[in-house]
């Protein structure tokens, strides 16, 4: 990998991963618009260490806490909101893992192409906006209850989709029912932490098992890049959620998927 294609791969992977605007749609532009070689399983691991990184670090008084409260009410059999939110977090990551684990071959045959992409990114772009503007605020983080943990937990497995977007959806399947702005980002955020990792755990298995070598250089930078962008992307986000909400972000993403449709008809 040339040294700007690490630049910018590894700060577009830490700030596309956490903005609801889906790190798939951004990684495929670079490769069809300029040809370039996919990155490989190295620096995709590398990338996901630096945003796993980044999330833990930026919310590790949350995760002491929920950890501490959750492992207290497997002793005590005593709930508190701690131990509840980890239950939610483990209960809300489930859905997401099955439909990989059924789907993953369907989804590589079917659904890996740019116009999937390019329509996934402006239909949840919309929903977001929608989620947004006209379901008001009546929850916070300490009223998930299972029935609402589930409902997001399933729309979070939509995110197999190329194109989705993770934090996006996760955060439209909250506002829809009623959580604030910042519960329903706090949370997307933490639902993160066990999918990064697992994502990155079993790319780090698929590089042991390729013997594919390593370019120290290329890991090093993408996760030190990618953990700066990452941990920059979150703070100023919920910084400034309440303020500007979703529309910039529907924008930003109709006007991408209407590029990669572009891309898409130009090449036929």
């Amino acid at each position: 990998m040339l040294w700007y294609h690490i630049v910018f791969l590894a700060l577009i992977q830490g700030l596309t991963e956490f903005l609801p605007v889906s790190s798939s749609a951004h990684l495929i532009l670079p490769a069809q618009l300029f040809d370039w070689a996919d990155q490989g399983l190295a620096f995709d691991v590398a990338v996901h260490v630096g945003t796993l990184t980044a999330v833990v670090t930026y919310f590790w008084r949350d995760i002491w806490n929920v950890a501490n409260g959750w492992i207290a009410s497997l002793v005590t059999r005593r709930s508190t909101d701690d131990s509840r939110l980890g239950w939610w977090i483990i209960i809300a990551t489930l859905p997401a893992c099955v439909a990989g684990y059924v789907f993953e071959s369907f989804i590589e045959t079917h659904l890996r192409s740019m116009e999937v992409i390019a329509y996934a990114t402006i239909g949840f772009g919309v929903l977001l906006w929608v989620s947004d503007r006209f379901f008001p605020s009546h929850f916070e983080q300490q009223d998930f209850s299972l029935k609402s943990v589930l409902f997001v937990g399933f729309a979070q497995a939509l995110a197999l989709i190329p194109g989705t977007s993770r934090s996006g959806i996760t955060m439209t399947a909250a506002r829809f029912l009623g959580f604030s702005r910042a519960s329903a980002a706090r949370f997307s955020f933490l639902l993160s932490i066990p999918l990064i990792l697992a994502a990155g755990g079993l790319k780090f298995l698929e590089l042991i098992s390729s013997n594919t070598e390593v370019g120290w250089s290329a890991i090093i930078s993408g996760v030190v890049l990618s953990a700066f962008s990452a941990y920059l992307c979150i703070y100023l986000f919920l910084k400034w959620l309440n303020k500007i909400g979703f529309l910039p972000f529907m924008i930003y993403r109709l006007v991408l998927g209407v590029a990669l449709l572009i891309v898409v008809n130009l090449g036929r």
